[in-house]
């Protein structure tokens, strides 16, 4: 199901056109609650409204150009918050336009379509490109990871000259990696990889002695063993990945970038020596690098860009932060066997649905991971011989072979030199605002992680920089669909999610028109175990009561990736709830409980699942 849009109307309250619009608006938001919100910018004067939109530089600040020269009421746009009293030029997803303007998109949401699904076409600025520009490249993308990678593969295929800028900066603790970015080097590959083995430990200890199975006498696990064939792996990766370049006619080069002018680039390669290269579309694909811990003695802390290369194990281990990196972190060390605690300052995992969070926490709780809420290091100091000890925000203190730290991730933006080129970033986060990945000056883009309101996944960027390139090269006009994407959170207990959770569902369509099936359940594969005896999965559908349309899917249990990943392509379609009673399941799997869901939680009923 598509999101509820939210439009912001700006105007002077005796303006006919402003009261015009804002009824036809207001009339739509009433009979589609769930599609549509109105949030109402009303000025008092038309003097008051010119001067916060054309004196106060609001106009100026969207990124849409046709914006800039609009002086009429009202001022229209597609916003990403709801909750904003004061318009913010940032949290704009698209401009509108007037009047006029208002009416024809209102005429358009009204419009009968004979398709589930309502694709918007990527109408960008024009950017100069021409066959015969003069400049070195067609496209030099800044940045080698996936995002980046995959643009300018898919770009050189469709017949442009690409060049590819990657050059690892270390981390604080000086750690560094090869080509592939974040998600191969210091991401998703190693965790996934630790995950497992995490995995197969617990498996080992609480499961295979009630299969039949001997217990291995050697319970030691071998860290450095660990760590070599993983890195081994994914030095095999960077070198197919070089590979897959020369053979798609991508130049490499391994240079620093940073933005001269908008067609100009300077570029350090390894001995500090600096040329320059121009371009006449540049892609900043620059991704996102660790928040560092803000007190005294943080620079003790390693992060995600150090834990998976150490060369031997951590230890006891501090986990600071609740975010999935932390959680996940903390959950494979923890199973390895190492004593692991997570510092929490407010709750656990932010953004995902409350119920499954917490669920994860209890789980986390029951299987070792020690957690230690409301506090944050204010103190960390070397002591016994390299050991670390950390002193809380609650006056209590502790001693820690290794503190880690995962407390957020910013941009790589700030040394790129993007104000040369008149683009401004989120000072917060360091994120590039874009319109279909297009930035202020026309021809510079950005994909993935430095990207304002994108989803901070390795496939997303994949998606959009090879959707982007088709329109740059390719003559497309397909955008990138960053709606109803599929996440997974690997924690001991794996938690997979698309689209609302339950709590954003009744905040956006109202909680009178919202249903919530679920199901607690224990996966056949558990149900040998006596160690697994109190533990049990979790799913939960969450449904709009006044279509039948399903919001949300969550799950909680063995495999979550590979079960969630066939509803994504079912919630692009609009499935509803109806369509899942009518899947016939597959027997036995734990995938098989979200199309058998039948307990509503508004019914009270118990929703703990018998057997077959």
């Amino acid at each position: 199901m598509a999101p509820q849009k939210i439009l912001h109307i700006a105007g002077w309250s005796t303006c006919a056109f402003y009261r015009r619009a804002v009824g036809v608006l207001s009339s739509l938001s009433l009979l589609f609650p769930s599609k549509l919100k109105v949030v109402e910018h009303e000025f008092p004067s038309r003097t008051e409204y010119r001067a916060w939109l054309i004196e106060g530089g609001f106009r100026s600040q969207v990124v849409d150009p046709r914006a800039h020269s609009h002086t009429s009421s009202p001022f229209v746009w597609l916003g990403q918050s709801e909750s904003l009293k004061t318009p913010d030029p940032a949290d704009i997803a698209s401009f509108l336009g007037g009047h006029d303007d208002t009416l024809n998109w209102c005429r358009t949401f009204c419009a009968p379509d004979s398709t589930v699904r309502r694709t918007e076409a990527a109408i960008m600025v024009p950017d100069g490109h021409v066959k015969d520009h003069g400049y070195d490249y067609d496209l030099v993308v800044i940045g080698g990871g996936s995002g980046g990678l995959a643009a300018s593969k898919e770009a050189a295929t469709l017949g442009a000259n690409v060049a590819v800028l990657d050059f690892v900066k270390p981390s604080p603790q000086g750690t560094t990696w090869g080509l592939g970015g974040t998600c191969v080097n210091v991401g998703c590959i190693p965790k996934k990889l630790m995950h497992h083995s995490a995995l197969l430990n617990d498996m080992r200890t609480a499961d295979a002695p009630a299969f039949g199975l001997p217990s291995s006498e050697d319970t030691n696990h071998s860290w450095e063993t660990m760590r070599e064939n993983i890195q081994n792996y994914i030095r095999g990766l960077n070198f197919k990945y070089r590979v897959n370049l020369r053979e798609k006619n991508v130049k490499y080069l391994n240079k620093l970038g940073r933005v001269v002018d908008a067609h100009t680039l300077e570029v350090t390669d390894k001995k500090g020596r600096t040329t320059q290269i121009t371009a006449s579309r540049i892609l900043i694909a620059t991704g996102g690098r660790p928040q560092p811990l803000e007190c005294e003695g943080g620079d003790l802390a390693i992060s995600s860009d150090d834990i998976f290369a150490l060369d031997k194990s951590p230890g006891k281990t501090l986990c600071v932060g609740a975010s999935y990196i932390s959680l996940e972190c903390a959950g494979f060390l923890a199973g390895l066997g190492y004593d692991t605690t997570v510092a929490v300052r407010s709750i656990l995992l932010r953004g995902f649905d409350r119920e499954c969070a917490d669920q994860i926490g209890t789980y986390m709780q029951d299987h070792g991971v020690k957690f230690k809420t409301e506090v944050v290091p204010t103190k960390l100091e070397k002591v016994d011989g390299g050991r670390i000890q950390v002193t809380f925000s609650d006056g209590t203190q502790d001693t820690y072979d290794t503190v880690l730290v995962a407390i957020g991730r910013s941009a790589d933006t700030e040394k790129l030199g993007l104000d040369q080129a008149g683009i401004q970033t989120n000072p917060k986060n360091g994120k590039i605002p874009t319109k279909f990945e297009q930035t202020s000056c026309p021809n510079i883009y950005a994909i993935g992680d430095v990207m304002e309101g994108c989803p901070e996944l390795t496939p997303v960027a994949i998606q959009a920089g090879v959707f982007l390139s088709r329109r740059l090269f390719g003559g497309s006009t397909k955008p990138m669909d960053y709606v109803n994407i599929c996440t997974t959170v690997f924690t001991p207990i794996e938690y997979s999610t698309v689209g609302y959770s339950e709590d954003e569902s009744m905040e956006k369509f109202g909680k009178d028109n919202v249903e919530v099936y679920h199901k607690q359940f224990v996966p056949l594969e558990w149900g040998l175990s006596e160690a697994r005896s109190h533990s049990k999965a979790f799913t939960k559908v969450v449904v709009d009561k006044t279509n039948d349309m399903v919001l949300g899917i969550h799950y909680l249990g063995p495999n979550a990736g590979e079960v969630m990943q066939g509803y994504g392509t079912a919630m692009k379609n609009g499935i509803t709830f109806t369509d899942l009673q009518e899947t016939v399941g597959i027997h036995p799997t734990s995938a098989e409980e979200i199309v058998t869901l039948s307990v509503t939680k508004s019914s009270g009923e118990d929703a703990a699942a018998g057997g077959c």
